[in-house]
């Protein structure tokens, strides 16, 4: 019932509204085209060899995630060093980072629903936030220009580290791309870090703030019932290892390396699931055939 054909017949014939369900009794009465056995063979051996790059592409995926784990864990905490660097590794408070100056550890607008609307100055929300990455929406978001004026907002600047204070997880964040917008603004549960770029390098410290160990350490000073935050001062507060930006950019280049290499294989992937799906819709239901018809 993966086809196409077959799906559109399922849903002609489900019950129910809240849970839609089925009844495989009704599949008995529906008719289906059905190629001779030797095409339907090689229509299968055809599905079945994608299937087979899309199970070579998924264990490769792991591995290769598996690989950058493991690099986070040893790079990010001094358990491995890169060749040439030496010298021990300073804690410091992400406050202390950004010269304990409020202008560059600051939190986004208190912007409600009354301020957004579908075009205007682009707003940046939690959901754009990802786990080390920026996670753009096929619906953006934008704020009225009275309302920028008003309430005296804030613009992000590409290259800006946002650090997502609420759940989930907590501690979040990303390095804001340069997604063609003029002006950007964000909201106020989102925190914009702008440590000096000859102090951090703001790679390294994504990587640092996609970790088991940080997640946990934000999760222990985060609070709430409904929706779990930590406070802009507690997150201030909470110290990391780092070494010097000499070594900060060269663990950086390597797991973003790793990470542009993910990517290329997820996209692969993708495309080959697509390329799937088209061969079902087009084999399935005889459109394409694979083997000549007999004049």
């Amino acid at each position: 019932m993966n086809s196409p054909l077959g799906r559109s017949r399922v849903a002609g014939v489900q019950y129910g509204t809240a849970q839609k369900q089925f009844n495989i009794s009704d599949a008995v009465d529906f008719i289906y085209p059905v190629p001779p056995l030797t095409e339907q063979r090689a229509i299968a051996a055809a599905l079945s060899d994608v299937d087979a790059l899309l199970g070579g592409l998924d264990r490769l995926l792991a591995k290769k995630q598996g690989l950058k784990v493991a690099a986070m864990q040893q790079l990010l905490t001094g358990q491995t060093r890169l060749p040439g660097f030496s010298g021990e590794w300073e804690v410091k408070t992400l406050f202390d980072l950004a010269e304990r100056k409020k202008e560059l550890f600051d939190d986004g607008d208190w912007i409600e629903s009354e301020h957004i609307t579908t075009a205007g100055i682009r707003l940046i929300q939690t959901g754009n936030i990802g786990v080390g990455s920026f996670v753009e929406k096929v619906i953006k978001k934008f704020i009225f220009e009275e309302s920028f004026t008003s309430l005296n907002c804030k613009q992000l600047k590409t290259g800006d580290l946002l650090v997502c204070r609420l759940a989930d997880p907590a501690g979040r964040a990303c390095v804001l791309p340069d997604i063609g917008e003029e002006r950007i603004v964000t909201s106020v549960d989102v925190t914009i870090f702008r440590p000096p770029s000859e102090m951090v390098d703001r790679i390294f410290l994504m990587n640092v703030f996609s970790t088991p160990e940080w997640f946990r350490a934000v999760s222990d000073r985060s609070g709430g019932t409904t929706h779990k935050r930590i406070s802009r001062g507690a997150l201030g507060r909470l110290a990391i290892k780092l070494p010097q930006i000499e070594e900060q950019t060269a663990i950086a280049t390597i797991l973003s390396d790793m990470d542009t290499e993910l990517a290329a294989l997820q996209a692969r992937r993708t495309k080959t699931q697509a390329l799937k799906q088209a061969m079902m819709q087009e084999l399935l239901t005889g459109r394409i055939r694979l083997v000549p018809t007999s004049s």
